[in-house]
């Protein structure tokens, strides 16, 4: 297996996974921008010609510190280039460099290409030339925190460029985010169910050719006349002529069976023309209706019962245009209301405020990257008026009375929540015992808002179907005075059961969104899980940690979703460190780093019991940060009970502690008891729980317990308690 790197828009990434491994990539892991993937070279030949998502595909040829001119021009001398091209062919270097000594992009490119060249001539005695346009081999490196990646662009050019676009209007959709946006809406199912695609803005027609290529299974790069593999020296001829080969056939297959179900119009009508010669170019204008109409006066054409309505309004990014803007915006949400009932719409509307001005409630809203500006990607479930709900039955006398406790809760945090600029918190924690639940509150900058509520134990004496009754009433009444359909609230309920209340099967959707909390973002899961990957009783704790971590190495044991680790590392960590047991959650964690910037072997995620690995570890840290289960009996690993093993675990971080560092140990056990006589004969001991818990939880002082641990002062460079090196020695 070989390691690849395929780039996509911000935005896209974990859409282009799922594309990749239907492909046949393995280890597929995204991060910022791209995601990773191991295959043989046939999956990275299938990734360019098949993927409608990714911007280009890299195959890692080295990585290496490139502080210097001079460790740059080592590191790509390093590599034997005369596997990759002849002393006659030609190359190009495209250069990317951040938070780096070296900072111009165009001299690194230059000195990239002149380590190639040098090594052809040194050795042959002739060089490649340069060839910026088409070149055989188009060489890409980039430079971050002084750590250089060099590879090989198989793809040669952006693999969004279809090659069917002749003309384009001023402002044209890139056709991988119009594939997003498409797959998103989930236009492949709409059109298997007979649906039809429309846009009202058609523009040069992006949205349309890519719906009907997608739904002809026609391969994005079948029309394709370059790739940078096609000059490599390692290019595999008989290999490519399959693939495309057999690419040709299902297109032919896929277009003979096309319904001709693809409507568009645009004002201008040159635009129109545009579209209609760029239909041409691919192949599918015969399945095409394209007119001159105004966007608001578009309606479904004759015949055409359901089916998606996408388009990619204007922005108003022009000055005086922004103005203008909502009003467009909000006769577009009228005019589907009125007209498109049983259809599903999207809009890719230019940011938050526009969407707010559509008149429509968005099911599902999703962040993409226009190029450098971010958008918002609005789904719209488009009902008939007579099907939408009927006025709700007046609320009971107790359901009213936690209405007002909710609103007046809401009224007394909201100022503070935005002075201090928290995103996720806690709204109601079993303010009255009738209604045995806490809400919590998960948004993101933009304003995008989910509900987590989840029951406590209910007493046994209180009937089941009273408990569910009090339920339906939370989730109701949380719903309205937040604003929010029911499809944004999670509720984790508890069932009785043998051995006493539990709580019941969740789902399994896998669907995470993106939420932030202390100017940095995390992926939540509020359905699968009992926990939903951000324990927000822990703000002050991780906010503590960012504090601490500025300029030593932060080890996270017990990692979890690596939260901690993010915080650290936005703090200055030199690096980090996140130990946990669950792949599950490395993946996850990952994810959460990536989505920060923070990757590559400055942030270790490793796999293995905390105990084992603390056994086995000989580096030091500055600060370890440790939050264990309260139990656990892991198949892996020796059972944990965090009363019992709770010495033995922090004595064991003390051996891989620096001698200023700093242990924190937090544990959501109620009942937990510190040995603080066994640990201040080591350690000196701050009890950091009240400063600890967020106001929001003032309700539950007891949530979770926290404690700062020192190393007492000693002289010299070596740990007394180091038992690794006492055995050493």
């Amino acid at each position: 297996m070989t390691a690849f790197f395929a780039s996509c828009p911000k935005g896209l990434e974990y859409l282009l996974k799922d594309e990749l491994a239907a492909l046949g990539a393995e280890d597929a892991r995204e991060t910022v921008a791209g995601v990773h993937f191991a295959g043989t070279l046939e999956t990275a030949y299938r990734a360019c010609l098949w993927s409608r998502l990714a911007s280009r595909v890299l195959l890692p040829l080295g990585e290496f510190d490139a502080a210097t001119d001079e460790a740059l021009y080592a590191g790509v001398q390093a590599i034997d280039w005369s596997s990759h091209l002849a002393s006659h062919a030609t190359l190009a270097v495209d250069a990317h460099t951040t938070l780096s000594k070296l900072t111009h992009s165009q001299y690194l490119a230059q000195r990239v290409k002149d380590a190639v060249v040098d090594q052809f001539r040194q050795r042959d005695g002739e060089r490649p030339s340069v060839d910026t346009d088409e070149p055989d081999v188009r060489i890409n490196v980039r430079l971050r925190r002084d750590r250089a990646t060099l590879s090989l662009d198989l793809s040669g050019s952006p693999l969004h460029r279809r090659g069917w676009r002749e003309l384009q209007g001023e402002a044209p959709l890139k056709e991988n985010l119009a594939a997003a946006m498409l797959l998103r809406a989930g236009w492949p199912q709409i059109y298997a169910e007979g649906g039809a695609l429309l846009d009202p803005m058609c523009g040069s027609g992006t949205l349309l050719i890519e719906g009907a290529w997608m739904a002809a299974d026609v391969a994005p790069g079948l029309h394709r006349e370059y790739f940078g593999f096609l000059g490599w020296a390692q290019h595999d001829i008989a290999l490519w002529k399959r693939l495309h080969e057999e690419a040709t056939q299902r297109a032919e297959g896929g277009l003979r069976a096309l319904r001709p179900c693809f409507f568009g119009s645009d004002s201008d009508p040159r635009m129109v023309q545009t579209a209609k010669r760029n239909a041409q170019e691919a192949g599918v204008a015969g399945f095409f209706t394209l007119d001159r109409h105004d966007a608001l006066h578009v309606a479904p054409p004759p015949g055409v019962s359901r089916g998606l309505v996408i388009t990619n309004p204007p922005y108003g990014e022009r000055l005086g245009e922004r103005e203008q803007m909502p009003p467009l915006y909000r006769a577009l949400g009228e005019m589907l209301r009125a007209r498109f009932t049983g259809w599903r719409a999207a809009v890719l509307a230019g940011d938050v405020e526009l969407g707010r001005a559509m008149p429509l409630r968005a099911e599902k809203k999703y962040t993409l990257y226009n190029g450098a500006l971010e958008t918002v990607l609005l789904i719209f479930e488009l009902h008939a008026r007579e099907a939408m709900p009927h006025e709700s039955k007046p609320l009971s006398p107790g359901a009213q009375m936690l209405k007002n406790r909710l609103e007046k809760n809401l009224k007394h945090l909201r100022k503070r929540l935005q002075r201090e600029g928290i995103h996720c918190w806690r709204a109601y924690d079993q303010d009255l015992p009738e209604y045995a639940a806490a809400i919590d509150v998960y948004a993101n900058a933009a304003g995008d808002t989910w509900l987590h509520i989840q029951e406590y134990r209910a007493p046994v004496e209180i009937p089941v179907e009273t408990a569910r009754t009090r339920m339906r009433e939370i989730t109701r009444v949380a719903g309205e005075v937040f604003g929010l359909p029911r499809e944004r609230i999670a509720l984790k309920t508890r069932e009785r059961g043998k051995g006493g209340s539990k709580y019941g099967q969740f789902d399994q959707r896998g669907e995470f969104v993106e939420v932030e909390e202390g100017g940095l973002k995390f992926l939540v899961n509020l359905t699968d899980y009992l926990d939903t990957g951000l324990f927000i009783d822990h703000r002050l704790v991780r906010a503590r940690l960012r504090d601490l971590a500025k300029g030593r190495r932060f080890l996270n044991l017990f990692a979890y979703t690596a939260t901690a680790s993010v915080y650290a590392a936005a703090g200055g960590a030199r690096d980090t460190t996140s130990v946990d047991l669950s792949a599950t959650y490395l993946d996850w964690a990952s994810r959460n780093l990536a989505l920060n910037g923070f990757t590559g072997s400055a942030h270790k995620l490793i796999q293995a019991d905390a105990m084992e690995f603390l056994r086995g570890e000989r580096d030091r840290y500055g600060v370890i940060y440790v939050d264990p289960p309260t139990f656990s009996n892991s198949k892996r690993a020796e059972d944990f009970d965090v009363q019992r093993d709770h010495l033995a675990l922090l004595m064991a971080c003390g051996d891989r502690l620096a001698n200023d560092g700093v242990i924190v140990f937090s544990n959501n056990f109620r009942r937990f008891a510190l040995d603080r006589a066994a640990l201040e004969e080591r350690f000196t001991i701050e009890d950091w729980t009240t400063p600890s818990i967020p106001f929001d939880f003032a309700r539950r002082a007891d949530i979770h317990g926290c404690w700062l641990l020192r190393p007492h002062a000693v002289e010299g460079d070596v740990n007394p308690w180091d038992t690794a090196r006492i055995k050493r020695r």
